[in-house]
């Protein structure tokens, strides 16, 4: 069975993005990409947002990884033998391979995806994210935090849902960027602790 795993870098409030929608602040040094590329290396299939997707599809393009470092090239690597899973309305095609479009996030689907599943599953996007977040289908919780405050802007988890959580792993990576690795047991909204 594959673990569900939601992983963001985050500013110490729990931001992905600013209210301009930049993410400037979180560009990872050399060592973070390192940590990050260990952490998605598992990762046998990755469940996307359009927006999400978008950022991403970087990855798929040769001539944008072309004379990059080395850590950016084995990220590379590590994106294009996974397989993608874009969840959009609007999105008319997909680069490369591997990847497909899906119109609406079924929660049943996921579940089959979990229990048939021989690998880790990553789900990134926050309003993505949100749904699993919200239908108790995440396993793992893993955040970079940088340190930088931003009040305000997208969030990197959902704010309408009660989710009781045991840290299993913390570090310091980089420049002052912290790591911290939760299981969650859900809790519906509202519901006692």
């Amino acid at each position: 069975m594959g673990r569900l795993v939601v992983t963001a870098i985050t500013s110490l409030d729990l931001y992905v993005a600013d209210p301009d929608g930049k993410w400037d602040w979180a560009t990872p040094d050399d060592e973070v990409h390192r940590f990050v590329n260990e952490l998605e290396r598992p990762v046998g299939t990755y469940l996307l947002g359009r927006r999400m997707y978008e950022v991403m599809k970087f990855w798929e393009e040769p001539a944008a990884i072309d004379g990059q470092p080395d850590v950016m090239r084995d990220y590379a690597g590590i994106w294009r033998a996974a397989e993608k899973v874009v969840y959009s309305k609007t999105l008319k095609e997909v680069a490369g391979p591997r990847t497909r479009i899906e119109r609406s996030f079924d929660i049943d689907a996921v579940r089959e995806l979990k229990e048939s599943a021989g690998t880790d599953i990553s789900i990134g996007g926050p309003e993505l994210a949100g749904h699993a977040v919200r239908a108790g289908l995440v396993d793992e919780y893993r955040l970079l935090l940088y340190p930088v405050i931003v009040g305000a802007g997208k969030r990197a988890l959902p704010g309408d849902v009660f989710v009781r959580l045991d840290l299993i792993e913390q570090s310091r990576v980089g420049r002052g960027v912290v790591f911290l690795r939760y299981r969650g047991d859900r809790l519906a909204a509202g519901e006692e602790c």
